[in-house]
């Protein structure tokens, strides 16, 4: 095909009038071109499978972070509303290729949070031994503190059994670098039985900020107060009241009632991280 298009090409030389010359002149211009051609094709198929390389590391990074408990699904929904998959930007080498310097980008963004939340799980797994559920709720590090332990029913004062827990919970925090400079929200929740009349709380939402008042109050205190403390940053610490707004379990049984009734301490993300997650998300 080609030696035939070779020589319709030179005749088409010749009969044009062009020398001998010419027409080789012309024919190395067509080679070179015909090389260079080659050149970008093979460029295009290795930035093709570089592509489709990183398309992988994205969707594997996104199922090791679902394990984890975060919630990827509006993460891939944005991936592919975006629109850098390889089948959009075929035609176009550059394109291909700024696609793919993206998807590097995604991915080492996604490496960062994975990385970060296994940091973090590693250090909370002291708790986890002690008996304490830490998890990833609401895209946060979680950590559940059993509000009956913690208190007496349609109460706000500490147990003993609660303050053991906090002091074991402030130990881990306080000691540890990086912990101790992270914020977090003091978060108590109920189940959904209605609080009788009741003048102090008046409600689930009193009681459950109420609840968190007192752990919070607790965890700034000095270590060597008079009733104790966790002598964690009262600069770091915040308190919230959900109610029954955020169940963890079915509030139609007793048990699930008692999941429900619980203190929260979680770990809030740093500018680093809200940066990365508005990218993502």
């Amino acid at each position: 095909m080609r030696t035939a298009l070779i020589v319709a090409f030179g005749l088409l030389m010749f009969g044009c009038g062009y020398s001998e010359d010419e027409w080789q002149a012309q024919l190395a211009r067509y080679a070179d071109l015909e090389a260079e051609h080659a050149a970008e094709r093979k460029a295009h198929a290795a930035t093709s499978d570089k592509l489709s390389e990183s398309e992988k590391r994205v969707q594997e990074l996104l199922a090791e972070l679902k394990k984890m408990g975060v919630d990827v699904e509006q993460l891939e929904s944005k991936l592919q509303e975006e629109g850098t998959e390889k089948e959009r930007l075929a035609a176009d080498l550059d394109q291909m290729q700024r696609a793919l310097e993206e998807y590097k980008r995604r991915a080492a963004q996604l490496e960062r949070i994975k990385k970060r939340f296994e940091l973090l799980r590693d250090k909370l797994q002291k708790l986890t031994n002690l008996g304490l559920k830490v998890q990833i709720r609401h895209n946060r590090m979680v950590i559940s503190l059993p509000g009956d332990v913690l208190f007496a029913s349609g109460k706000d004062e500490l147990r003993e059994e609660g303050i053991s827990v906090l002091n074991a919970v402030a130990e881990v925090i306080r000691t540890d670098k990086q912990l101790n400079a992270r914020y977090f929200q003091v978060a108590g929740h109920t189940d959904n039985k209605p609080l009788r009349y009741n003048v102090k709380f008046v409600d689930n939402w009193g009681l459950s900020a109420m609840r968190a008042r007192q752990v919070l109050v607790y965890l700034v205190s000095p270590v060597d107060a008079k009733e104790g403390g966790g002598g964690l940053n009262p600069k770091r610490l915040h308190a919230a009241g959900y109610g029954d707004t955020d169940p963890v379990a079915d509030n139609g049984s007793d048990a699930g009632r008692q999941a429900n009734r619980r203190v929260e301490l979680v770990l809030m993300p740093d500018v680093e991280e809200m940066l990365d997650l508005k990218t993502l998300i």
